[in-house]
C-alpha cells in the first residue's frame, strides 16, 4: 500500500470507531507509538503494548460521545490527521480532547504514530 492508501484506510476505520481493527491491519509488528511527556504511556513499542495501552484507555472511558477525524495530509512517507472528540470518563467527567497524529509509513505499513496534545 502507498502512504495515502495506508491514510486514507486509516481515517476510513477511525472515523468508524474501528481503531484496534486499524491497529491490527495497518500497523508494523514493531510500531513505535509516542505520547506527550506526563502521560501513562509516553513510548511503547510492538503490538503488544499498542493492545495494552488501548486496553487501559478504554478501562477508564464509558463512552466517546462525538468524534471527528479530518481527511490526512500527505507528504512522502508521512500523514497527520486532526482528531477531535468529546469521552464521558467513567468517573462521569467529560473530556474534550483535540490532538494532532502524524504517522510515518514504510512498506506499506505504519511504523511508527506520534501525538500532540495538552496533557492534563
Amino acid at each position: 500500500m502507498t502512504t495515502q492508501e495506508v491514510a486514507t484506510r486509516l481515517v476510513e476505520l477511525c472515523r468508524e470507531g474501528l481503531y484496534m481493527e486499524a491497529a491490527q491491519e495497518l500497523y508494523s509488528p514493531n510500531i513505535i507509538s509516542i505520547e506527550p511527556e506526563g502521560t501513562p504511556h509516553p513510548r511503547v513499542q510492538g503490538m503488544e503494548a499498542i493492545a495494552k495501552k488501548g486496553e487501559a484507555w478504554r478501562e477508564m472511558m464509558e463512552e466517546i460521545q462525538s468524534s471527528t477525524i479530518s481527511d490526512p495530509i500527505v507528504a512522502e512517507n508521512f500523514f497527520s490527521v486532526t482528531m477531535k472528540s468529546t469521552v464521558l470518563m467513567k468517573d462521569q467527567s467529560v473530556i474534550d480532547m483535540e490532538e494532532l497524529c502524524v504517522y510515518q509509513v514504510a512498506d506499506g505499513k505504519v511504523v511508527q504514530d506520534q501525538f500532540f496534545y495538552t496533557v492534563g
